[in-house]
């Protein structure tokens, strides 16, 4: 007889208190009606509001219920990192819990899963709670990071996803860059792929953690992480600068056979204010990837643990 396989439905919380309750009872009705085990493990990314009280409640009174909660805040990425290290399951979902991500997906999912499929990527086609601007810089956003990357990503990948038992021992074992962007590498992994669509829910409470700052910064980072083509930025601006100042040179020649010796002082004012301004945004580029570099080589911890609930021992990393 064939063992039933498990699926671990990993989540990331801070600060969700009040929608908890609601996803919980809406994620456990949805695994009851499945024809495979489940546990639910929730990451507690240093919450500072009754989330933590209310996930012990849940553990205690529930076994497939398990917590990892962290000793403070180490951001979203960290907590998905930290669910996937923990986790048990032949396939591990990961979501969010102010149910943006509808547990009404799982079926699909573990449909998908039961094909073959090792890495499935949800797919969103509708945000309501989105405003205009951010739907225009998540487009903007894959549409750089797909003309500057090997890699392709999915347009309005979301870190709703799933992977295989397989895939998450890749990802354990060879994707532990202190700056990450978890969707892309999942995206990276290759194996047989199903992409989803879903349409994102209204949140049930609270506001999004990413502000436009934060998303912008986290932008950056995944560009630099994902491809080399803004260090070439020096070899195109060179070029540029070089083209610029043979015009300017032709320009000057021109003057001089015409009238006589130009005034060439604005025109060398805005040639050294051009050259400059590209001088400082490619020493900027270096910057941030050195940053990058130097985070990799202090080599300090994703995240830290302060304690764990219905978790026997850590999986091997």
């Amino acid at each position: 007889m064939t063992a039933m396989k498990t699926v671990t439905v990993v989540v990331s919380v801070y600060n969700e208190e009040q929608a908890l309750p609601q996803f919980f009872e809406a994620v456990k009705t949805v695994l009851d009606q499945a024809v495979w085990d489940y546990e639910l493990l929730f990451v507690n990314d240093g919450s500072t509001d009754g989330s933590l009280e209310l996930l012990e409640r849940m553990a205690a009174s529930d076994g497939r219920v398990k917590l990892v909660s962290f000793s403070r805040n180490f951001g979203h990425e960290a907590a998905m990192i930290a669910g996937l290290d923990y986790s048990s399951g032949d396939l591990v979902i990961c979501m969010d819990a102010d149910l943006q991500h509808p547990p009404e997906c799982i079926p699909r999912i573990l449909a998908a899963a039961e094909e073959g499929c090792d890495v499935i990527t949800m797919v969103r086609t509708r945000n309501r709670s989105a405003g205009f601007i951010k739907e225009l810089a998540s487009a903007g956003f894959y549409r750089l990071i797909n003309a500057l990357s090997d890699v392709q990503f999915e347009a309005n990948a979301s870190d709703f996803f799933a992977v295989s038992r397989r895939a998450v021992e890749v990802l354990k074992g060879s994707y532990r860059e202190k700056v990450r962007f978890l969707r892309g590498y999942v995206q990276n992994l290759g194996f047989k792929r199903a992409k989803l669509e879903y349409e994102a829910g209204v949140r049930v409470a609270g506001e999004s953690k990413y502000s436009l700052r934060k998303l912008f910064s986290f932008a950056v980072n995944t560009i630099l992480c994902f491809s080399n083509l803004p260090l070439r930025l020096g070899i195109y601006a060179g070029i540029l600068t070089g083209g610029l100042g043979f015009l300017v040179m032709l320009y000057t020649i021109w003057t001089w056979v015409r009238v006589g010796t130009p005034d060439g002082y604005a025109t060398i004012v805005v040639l050294i204010c051009f050259m400059f301004a590209v001088l400082f945004l490619i020493v900027g580029i270096m910057g941030e990837y050195i940053a990058i570099l130097f985070a990799e080589m202090k080599d300090r911890p994703i995240y830290i643990v302060e304690r764990t609930e219905n978790i026997s021992q850590r999986r091997a990393t």
